[in-house]
């Protein structure tokens, strides 16, 4: 099954590393002009030379002001993928206001703004558009030290059903993917607990961490009309952890 997005425009955040910049690199050979957005300039230096005609801002998305300025005149955008997320474990009775304020800020506030602006400008058009949000498969099971980031994304499920349910009236479709563990930078520092990697490989039936491609062509159907009736749904890329 071929997917082209030739003609579209698609904006990525947190493209510098892991998911965001495979899924970059994936819509830019598919044909589409990619908007790459990363809080790390040298990251976005080192991926346009990969990705010619690449489309860079360099944000930190949790400032608001900030995001407002960069991408508040972004002008058309066709697909958006809300990727961008940090991940600071702490134990629960010693979460800090520091990280999870800082976590809120990132993973799941500037989903609200960023989506904001990107569908106001779909509907103004009166086309249709199409927004992945990254989730996790910790928005559904329990992880220990993972309050924070697991409670964002949970918010960010419910928050892509409402998302669905009036944008759906626009034709703007909203989706979810939920990966597993997976072998990116923040991946091999989560799953650097041996007792941790093993006891998600353990339950997982397929035995085994998700690579980034895996999480990109979730994310590139659920972006393409091939997924023309999925909305406001979830794939889980957990090799069936959740299904145990």
């Amino acid at each position: 099954m071929k997917i082209d997005f030739s003609g579209f425009r698609a904006l990525v955040t947190g493209a510098g590393k892991g998911i965001g910049r495979d899924t970059v690199k994936a819509l830019h050979d598919s044909g589409a002009t990619v908007v790459a957005v990363s809080r790390t300039n040298t990251d976005l230096l080192s991926l346009s030379k990969e990705c010619p005609g690449l489309e860079t801002v360099c944000v930190d998305l949790g400032d608001w002001e900030a995001t407002e300025h960069a991408l508040g005149n972004i002008g058309p955008i066709d697909l958006l993928v809300n990727n961008a997320a940090v991940l600071l474990p702490e134990p629960f009775l010693e979460v800090s206001k520091e990280a999870f304020d800082r976590t809120i800020k990132v993973n799941l506030r500037s989903v609200i703004q960023v989506s904001q602006m990107v569908t106001k400008g779909m509907i103004a058009r009166g086309v249709p558009g199409s927004i992945v949000n990254v989730s996790s498969i910790s928005s559904r099971a329990a992880v220990s030290t993972l309050t924070s980031y697991s409670s964002t994304k949970g918010a960010m499920d419910i928050l892509t059903k409402i998302m669905a349910l009036e944008l759906g009236p626009h034709k703007i479709r909203v989706n979810t993917v939920h990966p597993t563990v997976v072998l990116t930078d923040m991946g091999v520092k989560v799953s650097a607990d041996p007792e941790f990697a093993n006891s998600v490989k353990n339950r997982t039936p397929l035995g085994k961490f998700a690579e980034v491609e895996d999480v990109v062509y979730s994310i590139l159907f659920l972006l393409s009309d091939k997924s023309a009736m999925t909305n406001g749904s979830g794939i889980m890329v957990d090799g069936g952890y959740l299904a145990t």
